[in-house]
């Protein structure tokens, strides 16, 4: 009965290690889109800030996404990038940490979208193998989603195109975007005859995406939105 205690004892260990994974964190700034071809699930409420990753080359689209003040009033607005892919090649039981290679603070937010540089590393200061490549997938304006009647893919379905297709990976500085994609756009619809239950979720909507689009989009909307007088 003694000598299977020993046994049992490694197998749990075996056990143990096997299920033991290496982990990736972003700052708030950043949100993870896409895992080696699937969608990663998060919101805007609830923040996904740690990712975790097997033994093996991963590869992570990941977007930066902040608020910011306007400069040319007290308000705040939202900017954000194109999805960028991180190439990551995991070879142990690791906590890697994404952070902005000007540093934690971003002076310049509208200038670091357009190109965000960024760099990974080890938590114990060991080596890492990735490279960032920056990709052109963009959303369409709010207006064309809303009632132009568009379908397509949405930018987290892009991004997980974008991933599917694991590549080796070599320790490399962030790279300049890596050529054009196909822009992407968001289906939406709105019903013939709206309750009042749609008109306040068209509301809601109209809230949300002014909320969070840039001074361009804004400028579109309200042309349009005229127009409809």
């Amino acid at each position: 009965m003694k000598s299977i205690k020993p046994i049992t004892a490694l197998i749990a260990l075996l056990g143990a290690s096997s299920a033991m994974a290496a982990n990736l964190s972003i700052p708030m700034a950043f949100e993870y889109l896409a895992l080696d071809g699937k969608k990663v699930e998060g919101s805007l409420f609830n923040h996904k800030s740690d990712l975790e990753l097997s033994q093996g080359t991963h590869k992570i689209a990941i977007r930066y996404h902040d608020m910011v003040q306007d400069d040319f009033s007290d308000s705040e607005s939202f900017v954000k990038s194109s999805p960028f892919i991180v190439t990551l090649a995991v070879d142990g039981d690791y906590d890697y940490r994404l952070q902005p290679a000007e540093g934690e603070i971003i002076k310049k937010p509208k200038s670091f979208a357009k190109s965000p540089a960024v760099v990974i590393s080890r938590i114990d200061g060991g080596a890492v193998n990735y490279k960032v490549t920056h990709t052109e997938l963009t959303e369409d304006s709010f207006v064309s989603k809303l009632f132009n009647g568009n379908s397509g893919q949405d930018i987290e379905t892009a991004a997980a195109a974008a991933t599917g297709t694991a590549v080796a990976a070599h320790a490399t500085a962030p790279v300049q975007p890596a050529g054009t994609v196909e822009a992407v756009t968001l289906p939406a619809t709105l019903p013939a005859n709206p309750s009042a239950s749609d008109a306040d979720h068209a509301q809601q909507m109209l809230q949300y995406w002014w909320l969070h689009a840039d001074d361009k989009t804004r400028k579109e909307f309200m042309s349009w939105a005229i127009k409809q007088l």
